[in-house]
């Protein structure tokens, strides 16, 4: 992190917890114009005087958010075994440790939700690094270390690919739309996201690996 948040840094835990939370929850509801700061330490139950001693205005604040959702991908990276060659039992174990950092963190997922409606030009340009950022990177490490053997060879394997990531970035989209919050996120997705991987198996898999 920036010096400049060195200060927030200092804070006992459970406080930055406080502040990360209401701020999240405040931007997510109104967006980055409308977010009320006032609202902001309301919920957070300190002075306006010591948000804006943390960090030095509204924006600022805003762009720790965006790092701060950043971290909580990395925390699902690191949950992963990238030594597990077979793509689809991957893509499982990250659903899996999604589902658990969504239902831990979900007022970090619902602020990154609310970024795909996001048109403040002050943060414009920010997020949509982050949100290019964040999808290459996934997509990236997604095929590390896979077993390409296990795939059919008679189908050009770029629009196979194609084909796999418009059909987990689709049904991430569709379940994101359906709850208000990552909070409600239920373990019903875990289970439908299996059959998705099951027919997008028996497409692009020999027969002899399904």
């Amino acid at each position: 992190m920036a010096i400049i948040y060195q200060k927030f840094h200092s804070l006992e835990a459970e406080k930055k917890e406080r502040i990360i939370n209401a701020a999240l929850n405040e931007f997510a509801r109104n967006g980055y114009e409308k977010a009320s700061t006032n609202e902001i330490v309301e919920e957070a139950g300190i002075s306006k005087g010591s948000l804006f001693n943390y960090f030095n205005s509204k924006k600022e604040l805003y762009l720790f958010l965006l790092d701060y959702v950043a971290e909580m991908i990395e925390k699902i990276y690191a949950q992963v075994d990238w030594n597990e060659t077979d793509f689809f039992e991957r893509m499982r174990q990250m659903g899996l440790v999604k589902f658990r950092v969504y239902k831990k963190f979900p007022q970090a997922f619902d602020f990154l939700k609310a970024l795909a409606n996001e048109d403040a030009a002050e943060v414009k340009c920010e997020i949509k690094k982050i949100g290019e950022d964040l999808i290459a990177s996934g997509l990236e490490r997604g095929y590390q270390n896979i077993d390409w053997s296990k795939f059919r060879e008679d189908i050009d394997r770029e629009k196979m690919i194609n084909i796999i990531n418009w059909t987990m970035l689709g049904f991430a989209e569709l379940y994101r739309n359906k709850v208000d919050s990552f909070g409600d996120v239920g373990v019903e997705v875990l289970s439908e996201s299996d059959e998705y991987f099951d027919i997008l198996k028996r497409c692009f898999y020999k027969k002899g690996e399904r």
